[in-house]
C-alpha cells in the first residue's frame, strides 16, 4: 500500500509539473525567449543533461519545479546578441503571456483529461423517482415512485442532474413534466418551491425543489469527441469557480483552514484514487490541476498571478514597477508562502 502511495503521489506530482513548466517552456520559445533551464523539482540536482541551450533537470525536492529564462534577473550581464533574446526585452504582452502559459497548461490538461473521460464513459445517474415528499409539488402533481422523467418543458431529460438543473432554474414557475410510468405516458404541470437545503460548504440555502428523490440506478454515456470537448470546458470551469468560491469561503471564515490539504493529503488520496483505478486517479490529476492552475494566478508575489499583477501595473503606468517594491513584495509574499506551507504540513500531521 505504502508503495502503491508513493509511486502514485510520484507520477501525479511529476505530471502536474511538468505540464505546468512546459507551458511556460513553449510559450518562451514562441516568444523568442532563450531557455537556460527546465527543471523539476526544486534545490541541488539528482540528473542533468544539455540539449542545445537549454539544461534539462530533475532536483531533489520534488514539490515544484521551475524554467529559468535568460533576462529573469535584473543583474544578469548579457551581450547585445544575447539581449534579442530576453525575457527582459519582450514587450509586457509577450512576458504576460509567457507567465500566463504554465496556469493556462494547467487548465488545458484538465479538459484533456475530462475530454477523454467523457469519450471513454461516464456513470450518471437516471432521471428515474426513487421517492416523493409528502405533500410536495410533486405529490401533489401525481408524480410518484417509479416514474420516469422524460421531458421538462421543452428539454429532454435522461440523467438526474438535467431533472435538478431544471428545476433550480425556474424560479418558480410552473413547468410541464412528461414522464413514463410503464407503459403509458403522462403530462403534469408542477411548481417547485423554495425549500430549506444545505450547500456543500454546509450553510443554509434557499432551493427550488419538486420534492422528489433519485434510485441511484446509473446509465454509462459515452460522448463524441466535439461534446466530450465542450463538456471537459464546462467541468473545468465548474471547479475553478468552486475552487475560487472556496478561497473567499474560507477568508470568510465559513471553512476552516483545517481543511487545507498538503503533501501528504495529496499523497494518501492519490493512492487510495489509484488503487481504485485509472479513471478515478485521473480525475483527481484533473481536479488538482485545475487548483494548481488557479493558485498560481493569485496575486502573491512569487506565483505567476504576482509576476503578472506586477506587468499589468507596468502597462497602467507605462514604466516598469521599481526594483526595490518588487524585490520587497516577493520578500512578502515568500514569507507567506512558507507560512501557509508550514499550517498545511502541520494541518497534514495531525489528520494523520
Amino acid at each position: 500500500m505504502l508503495g502503491t502511495t508513493i509511486i502514485s503521489l510520484v507520477i501525479l506530482l511529476g505530471v502536474l509539473i511538468f505540464v505546468h513548466e512546459i507551458g511556460h517552456f513553449l510559450a518562451a520559445k514562441w516568444a523568442g525567449v532563450k531557455v537556460l533551464k527546465f527543471s523539476l523539482g526544486f534545490g541541488p540536482k539528482i540528473f542533468g543533461k544539455k540539449w542545445g541551450e537549454t539544461e534539462y533537470l530533475i532536483s531533489i525536492f520534488p514539490l515544484g519545479g521551475y524554467v529559468k529564462l535568460l533576462g529573469q534577473s535584473e543583474d544578469e550581464e548579457m551581450s547585445e546578441e544575447d539581449e534579442k533574446g530576453s525575457f527582459s526585452a519582450k514587450s509586457v504582452w509577450k512576458r504576460i503571456m509567457i507567465v500566463f502559459a504554465g496556469p493556462l497548461a494547467n487548465f488545458l490538461m484538465a479538459v484533456v483529461i475530462f475530454a477523454g473521460i467523457y469519450m471513454y464513459g461516464v456513470p450518471a445517474m437516471t432521471a428515474q423517482i426513487g421517492g416523493v415528499q409528502p405533500d410536495s409539488p410533486a405529490f401533489f402533481g401525481g408524480i410518484t415512485k417509479g416514474d420516469i422523467i422524460a421531458k421538462i418543458d421543452d428539454r429532454s431529460i435522461r440523467r438526474w442532474d438535467e431533472l435538478a438543473e431544471s428545476v433550480a432554474e425556474s424560479k418558480g414557475r410552473p413547468l410541464r413534466i412528461e414522464f413514463n410510468r410503464g407503459s403509458l405516458n403522462y403530462v403534469v404541470s408542477v411548481s417547485p418551491t423554495l425549500q430549506k437545503a444545505k450547500n456543500i460548504f454546509g450553510e443554509e440555502v434557499n432551493a427550488y425543489k419538486i420534492g422528489v428523490m433519485p434510485t441511484g440506478y446509473t446509465i454509462t454515456e459515452r460522448l463524441n469527441p466535439f461534446s466530450a470537448i465542450l463538456q471537459g470546458t464546462k467541468q473545468t470551469w465548474a471547479i475553478t469557480h468552486m475552487t475560487l468560491l472556496s478561497i473567499y469561503k474560507m477568508m470568510e471564515g465559513v471553512i476552516s483552514p483545517k481543511n487545507l490539504g498538503g503533501p501528504i493529503l495529496i499523497a494518501q488520496i492519490a493512492g487510495k484514487e489509484a488503487r481504485e483505478g485509472v479513471i478515478p486517479f485521473l480525475l483527481f490529476m484533473a481536479l488538482l490541476s485545475v487548483n494548481l492552475g488557479v493558485l498560481n494566478l493569485l496575486p502573491i508575489p512569487v506565483l505567476d498571478g504576482g509576476h503578472i499583477l506586477f506587468f499589468l501595473i507596468e502597462v497602467a503606468k507605462g514604466s516598469p514597477v521599481k526594483p526595490k517594491w518588487r524585490e520587497f513584495a516577493q520578500t512578502v509574499g515568500f514569507a507567506v508562502i512558507i507560512i501557509l506551507m508550514i499550517f498545511v504540513f502541520y494541518f497534514d500531521l495531525t489528520r494523520v
